[in-house]
């Protein structure tokens, strides 16, 4: 006996769409992005509150002034996070020629920008390990903050606190990138998407990569610019 939902229409689901007529699976995508920018919101949000109400903050100019190979004479403000974030972006740009190759089915081309991407996101976060080993060996950590306030004042420890767990948060998005491109490096290398005749799995660790990049724009801004 057929049996039949009455009042339901599930054209949308047996074909792998959502409601709003986008593929189930990068709606998904979305939802999570969504809810992962609240978290981001909410650590940045605490952030500004504490230091627009505190009557002194580190002048990023003299917290982050180092760089690889300059020993204790470096004086170059920002120089360093500005070519973090040169990587990161280019390596955002690489990922979207990556989903470009993809919806041309040219798997060669996959490859090579998904490596581009990989390695991209190490360099990131192999100079984030230095600054934070850098910063660490001038006595800044969770709990203990050696940089003054810009006026001379003694500093609390809610700037390293907010520093640390912010970046560290987002190097760890940043890891989870990389490693969710490896995993699709490796799916292409396998055939996994020529068999499935699409590489939308590529298109939405490209969604996953770009929001990760946008979120160190506005980590950035509060932490070295401000």
């Amino acid at each position: 006996m057929e049996t039949t939902t009455v009042g339901v229409d599930t054209k949308w689901w047996n074909g792998g769409k959502s409601p709003f007529n986008v593929e189930y699976g990068k709606l998904m995508m979305w939802y999570f992005l969504m809810s992962d920018s609240f978290t981001f919101g909410a650590f940045l949000i605490a952030y500004g509150t504490v230091r627009f109400s505190s009557n002194g903050w580190p002048n990023p100019n003299e917290v982050f002034k180092s760089y690889p190979g300059a020993g204790e004479a470096t004086n170059a403000p920002l120089v360093f996070v500005s070519i973090m974030t040169f990587i990161l972006i280019v390596s955002s740009v690489t990922m979207v020629l990556a989903v470009h190759a993809g919806h041309e089915r040219n798997k060669k081309k996959v490859v090579t920008y998904l490596i581009w991407t990989i390695l991209g996101g190490l360099a990131f976060l192999s100079c984030q390990a230095w600054e934070w080993n850098h910063l660490h060996h001038e006595g800044a950590w969770w709990g203990r903050n050696p940089f003054a306030n810009s006026d001379g004042t003694g500093s609390s420890t809610n700037f390293t606190n907010f520093f640390f767990t912010i970046t560290g948060f987002h190097g760890f998005h940043v890891l989870s990138g990389v490693v969710i491109n490896i995993v699709m490096l490796i799916m292409t290398l396998l055939d996994t998407f020529e068999k499935k005749g699409h590489y939308l799995m590529i298109e939405k660790a490209g969604l996953y990569w770009h929001f990760v990049d946008l979120v160190w724009v506005f980590v950035f801004t509060c932490f070295y610019l401000l």
